[in-house]
């Protein structure tokens, strides 16, 4: 069996993330240290110590709520665990560890794309038992895939929460995202028309208010921000000022700062402006409401958001109306959903330029 210990003692394998990471503490950015963490593997190795910590650094590289990065990993010879991370959990904004589960599907489908471009085919099996692990299988095929534009994608893509230059996309292109964001009991609706778009505006901005007004949930997003590079740096994690184009500071003047500047009126007139200038919405929908369907979902949406950014698309989360409880229910009525439906992520997208990084914790504190 290969062990935490074998992975941490692999042929090379510190070399690809721990000296790089101590060498942008000693002088380099953030930002070099972000794009550091994201260097492209060499595919096509064999099945090692070194490749299974490679796979499971390609998983990190997916979105979680926060960016709290709540997933730990367990090696074996044939087989890569993900379970959650509990000491990570956000009760304010996703009290019933929705977002939690559909962040592990997110790193589930990173690593099932990374191994199929280094020759192994990934069987993920969800378990809900116990503390719920997604078990996935490795087994050698016939030839890699290093080409997909889908793992090509992973290093670069990101949740772009700036603004978009208000032009639609192409009907192929929209094709193409609906393809990617549908799976096994999770589908997309992919919303262009104006009038629509500003149905859910109306939604975002209700959601906000509520949130904005509850000071549990305030004190939670303080606490995952990151208001200066070094801050962002130190912690490997969470939500870096800078990467939403808001001025950066010391923690000591970003807190009270965000008291002062950060409300209800001033987060509604940005959402206003940004649905406004992107090209659609996708919401993503589940059959069932169960956390073999969160993941799901995570594996859709990323696949969507691989797509998107191997076409130069841009995506940033509208998660509000779903993470209010009590509009989450008007929203799912809305989209005529069904009884047994829930939609799970509300998702701008559009083009727009690049924003800063967010920051990665190195693979060996990820694993148990």
């Amino acid at each position: 069996m290969i062990t935490r210990r074998n992975i941490l003692l692999g042929i090379g394998a510190s070399a690809i993330v721990a000296p790089t990471l101590s060498a942008c503490t000693s002088g380099a950015s953030e930002q070099d240290a972000a794009r550091l963490l994201r260097s492209r593997m060499t595919t096509g190795k064999s099945d090692s110590p070194q490749l299974m910590r490679e796979l499971i650094r390609y998983a990190t590289l997916a979105p979680s709520s926060h960016n709290t990065q709540c997933w730990q990993f367990q090696v074996f010879e044939k087989s890569i665990i993900i379970t959650r991370d509990a000491s990570r959990r956000c009760p304010a904004v996703d009290p019933d560890d929705h977002h939690m589960f559909v962040s592990l599907g997110c790193a589930t489908e990173n690593l099932v794309q990374a191994a199929l471009a280094n020759g192994l085919q990934a069987d993920a099996r969800f378990d809900p038992t116990g503390v719920g692990r997604i078990a996935i299988g490795l087994a050698s095929t016939k030839r890699p895939d290093a080409q997909s534009p889908l793992f090509q994608a992973i290093t670069d893509r990101q949740c772009t929460r700036g603004d978009y230059d208000g032009q639609p996309v192409s009907s192929t292109e929209l094709r193409m995202l609906e393809q990617a964001g549908t799976g096994n009991g999770v589908r997309v609706q992919l919303l262009t028309a104006r009038p629509m778009m500003e149905r859910v505006l109306d939604y975002v901005i209700e959601g906000n208010v509520s949130q904005m007004n509850d000071s549990a949930f305030v004190n939670e997003l303080k606490l995952w921000i990151r208001f200066s590079a070094g801050e962002a740096l130190r912690s490997g994690d969470g939500l870096f000022s800078g990467a939403s184009g808001v001025p950066v500071m010391p923690r000591w003047l970003g807190s009270p700062a965000m008291s002062l500047f950060f409300t209800a009126k001033s987060e509604n007139e940005r959402y206003v402006r940004q649905i406004r200038n992107s090209a659609g919405i996708a919401v993503f929908v589940s059959d069932a409401n169960d956390k073999a369907h969160w993941i799901e979902a995570g594996r859709c949406y990323e696949r969507f958001a691989l797509q998107a950014t191997a076409l130069g698309i841009r995506n940033a989360f509208l998660n509000q109306p779903v993470e209010v409880a009590a509009i989450r229910p008007q929203s799912a009525s809305w989209l005529d959903l069904g009884p047994t439906s829930r939609p799970d992520l509300i998702v701008r997208f559009g083009r727009g330029p690049t924003m800063p990084l967010s920051m990665r914790r190195p693979v060996q504190e990820v694993l148990v």
